[in-house]
């Protein structure tokens, strides 16, 4: 099945795709086929990770604001806390058909602990009921990472391709470079060929531009914003004191050859602080792994050159093919594979990307891509309290950093290289089905458990 790169970036709310956005998208999507059955009560049953960690990851928020109809990318984020007052104080939310029942947030949605569901790790079970308490509806949906959602009946029958045709089909990274050196164009070019197949190329471009604008606001939202991180760890905002910090300091800067460093490492607090107080932020390719595109990118056009044209377009377009091998080949869940599923996917998109902008061939852009990915194999998803925050903020930094090096060490060489990325993916998922279920987001390893004593 071929999907538009376009579906790996969307603007959502954080702090978690596969947790918020991906419930909140569920939760929409199955009250918006009710219709005008006569409901008198809805209920969602949370299983695996979901059950785990929902709290910290705010799964009952997104749940309870896709019952009222609104989805990640348009939902009011300023007006979040006022709807759900409105909804924790009154017990009764409005059906997007109008239709106003009661609500009891504590019988109505079961965090099931430590059950999961037998397709995925993070499943939600959907009912709604009439006044005798009969069920009108129920679904099973799963939330699969990176804010895609699917329902036990949409992974038993795929749905065929709304395309029938893209120019460039593949399936693995071999695939794509065989399209390049047969074509002559880049992974960008081939990338921005396929997505004409699902609209006009200026609507793309014009998509990529929003997808770019919310990424910089994003960071300029972190830098600008300050206090304490939402949850019980009381954890400081860093991102402001650093960005007054680093515009304080330009002429110190000069003497110390990694400063430029600081900036990736502000760039991507900035992002992740946003995501962990539940700002607007891009999933790119996952919530949890925000920060490490736009701090690669605010790197590329700020302090490197680019020979092509549309140079964001670009590097998006690249970023985004590679994240098509991930999705198709294994997982962008921390809840299926680790972390080395968000942040080790991001990671490895950056890395490519980050060669295509500085103009180096498809070869180098798949080995930085693979570089990245190597050395992000068996990293664990083990949120500290559940909450997206320990070690996940300061992680996209060092993703980000990894990132950057991969595409000098790529870009080093001619693309030639002993471990190819179909490898590498393959490796990851081999990783990630391997990894005990307390390393992959249920905050039962790891840092986790282990951090009082550190």
């Amino acid at each position: 099945m071929h999907f538009s790169v376009l579906d790996l970036f969307t603007i959502g709310v954080g702090p978690s795709s596969s947790h918020t956005v991906g419930p909140m998208r569920a939760a929409a999507r199955f009250v918006e086929s009710l219709g005008d059955l006569p409901v008198t009560r809805l209920r969602c049953d949370l299983y695996g990770s979901l059950a785990a960690t929902g709290k910290g990851h705010s799964t009952d928020t997104a749940l309870l604001l896709g019952f009222l109809g609104h989805h990640p990318e348009s939902v009011p984020v300023a007006e979040i806390q006022t709807l759900l007052n409105q909804i924790r104080t009154g017990g009764t939310l409005t059906l997007p058909n109008g239709r106003t029942i009661p609500f009891n947030e504590k019988a109505d949605l079961d965090f099931k602990r430590l059950k999961p569901l037998p397709r995925h790790p993070n499943g939600m079970h959907f009912q709604a009921l009439d006044e005798n308490d009969t069920v009108l509806r129920e679904d099973i949906i799963y939330s699969m990472g990176g804010g895609f959602i699917a329902s036990e009946h949409e992974l038993d029958h795929p749905p065929a391709s709304s395309v029938t045709e893209i120019p460039f089909p593949y399936d693995s990274g071999a695939e794509l470079l065989a399209h390049c050196e047969a074509t002559g164009q880049s992974i960008a070019e081939l990338t921005l060929a396929n997505e004409a197949a699902f609209r006009p190329e200026n609507e793309t471009r014009e998509r990529f531009d929003a997808v770019w604008a919310a990424m910089q606001e994003c960071v300029n939202n972190g830098c600008s914003n300050e206090g304490l991180l939402p949850g019980g760890l009381k954890i400081s905002r860093r991102a402001h004191k650093l960005h007054q910090n680093l515009c304080n300091r330009n002429e110190a800067a000069l003497s110390d050859p990694l400063a430029v460093l600081d900036w990736v490492n502000l760039y991507a607090l900035a992002v992740n602080e946003e995501n962990a107080a539940g700002g607007r932020v891009v999933t790119a390719p996952t919530n949890g792994a925000a920060g490490i595109i736009p701090a690669v990118l605010h790197y590329a056009t700020r302090f490197r050159h680019s020979p092509h044209g549309h140079p964001v377009h670009r590097f998006l377009l690249t970023a985004g093919a590679i994240a098509t091998l991930y999705k198709k080949n294994a997982s962008l869940s921390g809840a299926d594979v680790g972390c080395q599923g968000e942040v080790g996917v991001a990671c490895s998109m950056a890395a490519g990307a980050l060669v295509e902008f500085l103009g180096g061939t498809p070869q180098q852009v798949e080995n930085a891509a693979e570089i990245g990915m190597e050395h992000n194999l068996g990293l664990t998803c083990d949120p500290v309290g559940g909450l997206v925050q320990i070690p996940c903020i300061e992680r996209n930094a060092m993703g980000s950093v990894k990132a950057i090096n991969a595409a000098r060490l790529a870009m080093t060489g001619d693309g030639s290289h002993y471990i190819s990325l179909d490898k590498v993916i393959r490796t990851m998922l081999d990783t990630g089905r391997d990894m005990k279920s307390k390393y992959k987001e249920t905050s039962r390893g790891g840092l986790a458990v282990n951090v009082v004593e550190c």
